[in-house]
């Protein structure tokens, strides 16, 4: 993190306007998370939740597109990063912790749902056992990003964990690795999320599971 003097934060306050301006745009354009960001909160119409809902949909789409082109197991766990990165990129711009939360959880639910067959006929096994533990630790993302949280909010989630739970029971490759890498899909079924999961997680990743 990048540390400044006061004497340098009072020289740059006391530059000319227009040599600010100029600073500005060039930082910006070096940064366009931030610029993206600016731009989200000081020009654009739509809030926080339009921006969310536009991002369901992409998400939606391009994984019914990633299905109907599935070729190998180690390619849909690309896109999945890709969409994954996009959805960080999205909570950078918008500071939406919410969605950081609900748009991960529809990511695993759409992939789970629509390529269900496509997982349990995988090959190589070590292509596959990476892709479905990289699913599993996904799935402690999303716990551990609902278990931030306030306790009410738990029921706005209860559903999607619910049907995310159910998609991992009923593969038998997701749950062997569920199994194995130290998560009860009770969790999700039960909306129970255990309130030591943070201790939980890091001991597991500690003993080298979830990658």
């Amino acid at each position: 993190m990048a540390f400044y003097t006061k004497e340098f934060v009072a020289a740059i306050s006391h530059l000319p306007s227009v040599e600010k301006d100029k600073l500005i745009l060039r930082l910006l354009k070096k940064d366009l998370t931030l610029a993206n960001r600016l731009q989200f909160e000081l020009v654009d119409d739509g809030n926080v939740e339009e921006r969310r809902t536009a991002k369901e949909k992409h998400i939606i789409t391009n994984v019914k597109r990633m299905t109907e082109r599935f070729y190998k197991i180690s390619y849909l766990n690309m896109d999945i990063r890709y969409l994954s990165g996009d959805i960080t990129e999205h909570v950078k711009i918008t500071k939406d912790k919410y969605g950081d939360a609900s748009l991960n959880l529809l990511l695993l639910i759409e992939v789970l749902r629509q390529n269900k067959d496509n997982i349990l006929t995988a090959r190589p096994p070590i292509k596959l056992r990476k892709f479905c533990t990289a699913i599993i630790a996904r799935v402690f993302k999303v716990l551990l990003l609902i278990h931030k949280m306030d306790e009410d909010l738990l029921l706005d989630f209860k559903d999607d964990l619910i049907k995310l739970g159910k998609l991992i029971g009923d593969n038998d490759k997701i749950m062997k690795t569920a199994i194995k890498n130290g998560l009860d899909v009770n969790w999700l079924i039960h909306t129970e999320i255990p309130e030591n999961l943070v201790k939980i997680h890091r001991e597991l990743k500690n003993n080298g599971l979830l990658k």
